[in-house]
């Protein structure tokens, strides 16, 4: 058998060569094995004396750990910028061809680019959403970041942070853009990069429809929050299936730059309600800009129980509702299976009821309707609608009332179901409704 032994620090390794293999160095047959030794200074071998191995043989040592630097955001930072760029450094110099990168938790569109040596930074192409609290995983051990020299992060390191809230500004702007509101949005400049999308953009607002009631537009003022964009916010909420509230956190903000990029529009008409308690009490309905149901006949609260005046979101919309409570007298009420109900403040709803007559001050702070005309009104009320009440005040606010969704009972006879942006002038009044 052909091979070699060499002694390196007390152990013995054989290794197989060929036969008459060129090698630098002494070369020794004995007995049919080569035996070979190597030289220094270019095949200049020294064979008389033993080779010192814990003097001429090279140490193993592995490369120092790869360390965490610095980042920004820095950790448990608040109040982040939207278009924030997201970066890493390291102690040394890293590559990226391993294929492990940070990752970020929720999840934000962009890529990881090498901006330095030491350095990675993350290129969104979308913002980092409005109020979420963001996490980024750095990888470490065998599997995660490499220096160049081979060094990794001994485990995976993190970094969080919070994004600031969303401006009011912005939101309105999108809501308007989506058509969810009664004003519409026209951006002044070019269309913002992507990682600015949630920053405020130049351009001006304009009513959508000219003959809307003053009721309605003397609520708005661009940048400051209202009913109007609360209710705009609900309707949103309803039409992606979030969670009702009337809060822009980070789920309305992501399905809204969703909605935006995509161009999905509201998918329904822009409708608001106005209940005048001026005797004969009356309510008239506008559907994108246009009186579509006018003085209706309604009762609103009786002294004691008046219905309040202002401006509410609809937040709640069922087809039968049971609604029970203290009537002023102090006697008890429950009414079961009270039908189309669109709740806008507290027990306070539009919905059918019987009575002898309507246009006067009977019920228990709600906004009754013969069951016709509630069968009208009801499904042009989803969630989200505007509902505003004004006129006279017939005593304090109703006692408090409990309101239990049921389940429909059997048929009845009631019929089937700061930037430069400009300040929008108020439109002419409209003529009153009959």
């Amino acid at each position: 058998m052909n091979g070699f032994e060499s002694g390196q620090h007390g152990r013995r390794t054989r290794v197989r060569v060929p036969a008459w293999v060129p090698i630098a160095g002494a070369v020794v047959l004995v007995a049919g094995v080569l035996f070979f030794v190597f030289g220094a200074g270019g095949g200049n071998t020294n064979t008389s004396a033993p080779a010192d191995h814990h003097a001429s043989s090279p140490r193993s040592t592995l490369p120092p750990a790869l360390a965490l630097a610095a980042t920004n955001p820095a950790s448990g930072a608040q109040g982040v910028a939207t278009n924030t760029q997201i970066s890493v450094t390291f102690s040394e110099p890293v590559s990226l061809r391993g294929g492990a990168t940070p990752t970020l938790a929720p999840q934000v569109a962009g890529t990881w680019v090498q901006s330095s040596p030491t350095t990675l930074t993350y290129q969104l192409q979308s913002p980092l959403v409005p109020s979420s609290h963001e996490v980024v995983t750095i990888p470490g051990g065998s599997a995660g970041l490499h220096a160049r020299d081979g060094a990794s992060l001994p485990s995976s390191a993190t970094l969080s942070f919070d994004v600031a809230p969303g401006d009011t500004l912005r939101l309105q702007q999108l809501l308007a853009g989506l058509e969810y509101l009664p004003v519409g949005f026209t951006p002044s400049g070019p269309p913002p990069a992507p990682a600015d999308l949630a920053v405020d953009q130049q351009g001006a607002f304009g009513w959508r429809w000219p003959s809307l009631p003053a009721e309605l537009t003397s609520q708005w003022t661009q940048g400051t929050s209202s009913e109007i964009t609360r209710a705009a916010v609900e309707d949103f909420e309803s039409q992606n299936g979030l969670g009702v509230d009337g809060i822009a956190g980070p789920a309305v903000w992501t399905a809204l730059l969703n909605d935006t990029v995509s161009n999905k529009p509201s998918g329904t008409p822009y409708v608001f309600v106005l209940v005048n308690k001026a005797l004969p009490e009356n309510l008239t309905l506008w559907s994108n800009g246009a009186p579509q149901l006018a003085g209706i006949p309604v009762n609103t609260g009786l002294p004691g129980a008046d219905t309040t005046d202002g401006s509410y979101a609809v937040f709640e919309h069922v087809r039968f509702s049971e609604m029970k409570g203290t009537n002023p007298d102090g006697s008890h009420y429950d009414d079961p299976n009270v039908p189309y109900a669109s709740y806008f403040n507290g027990g306070d709803a539009l919905h059918g009821f019987i009575r002898a007559s309507y246009g006067s001050p009977q019920s228990n702070g709600c906004v009754e309707m013969t069951y016709a005309n509630a069968a009208q009104v009801w499904p042009l009320t989803p969630i989200g609608t505007l509902v505003t009440v004004v006129g006279p005040n017939y005593g304090s606010a109703p006692p408090p009332t409990t309101t239990t969704t049921t389940a429909p009972p059997p048929p009845t006879t009631a019929p089937p179901p700061p930037t430069t942006t400009t300040t929008v002038p108020a439109p002419p009044p409209a003529t009153p409704a009959p």
